[in-house]
């Protein structure tokens, strides 16, 4: 056998043996591994459905104009793109077509549990290109939106992203949008991590508040590593008052050919696989049951009988962030996968150690709820994981 196909059956054998909860990662269906691998990987298709560059691709078309319908029913959208090979490509495209460089965007900070993407100053290009104000979160890790409304009047930034990465509350949407109203700016809601929450009917939607909803289809969604950008209803209409008739084209073209060349079919059909699976009550059910393990980890946690009790944030989502002690997160966490735990270092709100020695680690339900776990499992879990760090 191949090296690689050996170094392949590790890491898969690692996935099943260890507990993986990472937030952002997930397992996906027998289905959407077969559309991933599939001949679907040996087809140039630059261009889009009806308007390729390329000859020998209609039946490429049926499969991508499956995906774009399945994905527009499921979220409720007026136009999506399923090109963007990841979720910071999408919000670039989004930026690129939206806005000139230069102009002010405005994002949650990293450490309060934003996305590099959404504005991070500096390292990215959403930082480097365009003009930066990043809002924060309160001393219990939530918005401010009060605050967050002042912040906005004061900056009036063009385009707002309301996302996050590491932030274990519900987004209020409505509050979003009436800021991003009275400034007149683009609400850009990432609905990434929580995507297969909103699905799921376990987390409000943005699709009423927002102009553009960009996104990953892996994670809590449980599809392929890709990512789409939405548009809304609403988004439509406020596109109209700045005389811009064709936001989709505008999309489009900020996708291909603004950022990349021919999509990855085989990530497309698998996205519509994972579409179709996701428009199930089975996948409620799914859904509904994060949100009681989320519970029951965190349960579990602040249970167990240990010296220094940990602060936790959240939660009301799929994921938590604990607070380890300062500067302490990559260690707990090399800790945790020594006994076969697998979490990842994160910044906690207000971090007072910086992102290279961060002082908390995120925590999530998805994956190990794919595999089969309930509350038990996860209240005892927690209790193992505390006792680990500070028992």
């Amino acid at each position: 056998m191949d090296k690689i196909f050996q170094l392949i059956d590790k890491e898969e054998k690692r996935q099943i043996e260890q507990i993986q909860l990472i937030p952002s990662e997930n397992f996906i269906s027998d289905e959407v591994k077969k559309a991933l691998g599939s001949g679907l990987s040996n087809k140039y298709a630059e261009g889009y459905p009806g308007r390729r560059y390329y000859q020998g691709n209609k039946i490429i078309d049926e499969i991508e104009n499956l995906a774009i319908e399945r994905g527009k029913k499921l979220f409720g959208l007026e136009h999506i793109n399923v090109q963007p090979y990841s979720g910071s490509p999408a919000n670039a495209a989004v930026l690129m077509a939206l806005l000139e460089p230069g102009e002010k965007i405005c994002g949650m900070k990293l450490s309060a549990g934003g996305h590099l993407t959404h504005g991070h100053p500096k390292i990215t290009f959403s930082g480097k290109y365009f003009e930066s104000c990043q809002y924060n979160v309160d001393e219990e890790g939530r918005i401010d939106y009060n605050k967050l409304e002042q912040f906005v009047d004061q900056n009036r930034p063009k385009l707002i992203f309301a996302g996050t990465t590491a932030y274990p509350f519900l987004i209020d949407w409505e509050k979003f949008g009436k800021i991003a109203d009275k400034v007149g700016a683009w609400l850009v809601a990432d609905i990434s991590h929580i995507a297969g929450l909103i699905v799921g009917g376990v987390h409000p939607s943005p699709v009423k508040f927002a102009h553009v909803i960009t996104s990953t289809t892996h994670k809590t969604l449980r599809g392929p590593r890709g990512a789409f950008v939405g548009i809304t209803k609403k988004g439509i209409s406020f596109a109209k008052g700045f005389g811009i008739l064709d936001l989709d084209k505008k999309i489009d073209r900020a996708v291909f050919p603004g950022l990349q060349g021919g999509p990855h079919m085989n990530t497309i059909g698998a996205m519509a696989v994972a579409f179709e699976e996701a428009n199930t009550s089975e996948f409620k059910k799914y859904a509904q049951q994060i949100i009681k393990n989320a519970k029951a980890l965190k349960r579990g946690i602040e249970g167990a009988t240990i010296k220094d009790s940990p602060y936790i944030f959240g939660t009301e989502n799929h994921l938590m962030v604990v607070d380890c002690g300062e500067g302490r997160g990559k260690e707990v966490a090399e800790r945790l996968e020594s006994e076969g735990i697998i979490v990842n270092a994160n910044t906690i709100p207000h971090e007072k150690a910086g992102p290279l020695r961060p002082s908390g680690i995120r925590l999530g339900t998805p994956a190990m709820t794919t595999r089969g776990w309930k509350e038990k499992e996860f209240e005892e879990m927690g209790k193992r994981i505390a006792g680990i760090i500070w028992g």
